[in-house]
């Protein structure tokens, strides 16, 4: 799984609130997620984002509630990989059931810059900068939740049979 984006960056703490508002709540259509998404953060979020673009994040991202709303919302929004320093392991977890690649990877997220081209291979863990050169190694992605995240999530692999 090779993920090719430029970079919109956050720091540490980004918890689910501001990843989805707790106004928003009442749906479940991904859609009209993605359209509020970091919106209390980041009011131009849902103008630079672009299918593929990757988030690259600090310390404890997606901390605070354990609504599976925020990873949604990210992935609907065109969000093709979070690389972060680290993850709130609710988070995290539902990230994987929905099909949304994120990585650890501390370096690579310190270093990147926002608007950098970053291409991760994650097959490998290998996570590249392009616009400076800089690359980074990160663990690669088990062969489960590779399949995972190519199905789409993880109730699409079960209703696929890849996953007992």
């Amino acid at each position: 799984m090779i993920y090719t984006g430029n970079v919109i960056k956050y720091g540490d703490n980004v918890d689910t609130d501001v990843i989805i508002p707790a106004r928003y709540l009442n749906s479940s259509d991904p859609k009209e997620l993605a359209a509020h998404c970091m919106e209390d953060l980041d009011s131009t979020f849902s103008s630079r984002v672009e299918p593929g673009t990757i988030i690259a994040a600090g310390l404890n991202f997606g901390c605070g509630s354990s609504r599976e709303h925020a990873p949604i919302a990210i992935k609907a929004s065109g969000v093709s990989l979070v690389i972060a320093k680290s993850f709130a392991r609710i988070f995290y977890r539902n990230a994987i059931n929905i099909g949304l690649a994120i990585v650890e990877c501390p370096e690579a997220a310190q270093a990147v810059s926002e608007g950098d081209r970053v291409e991760a291979d994650m097959d490998r863990g290998i996570i590249r900068d392009l616009t400076t050169g800089q690359e980074f190694t990160a663990e690669p992605f088990p062969e489960f939740v590779q399949k995972i995240i190519e199905n789409g999530g993880l109730i699409q692999s079960i209703a696929n049979g890849e996953i007992k």
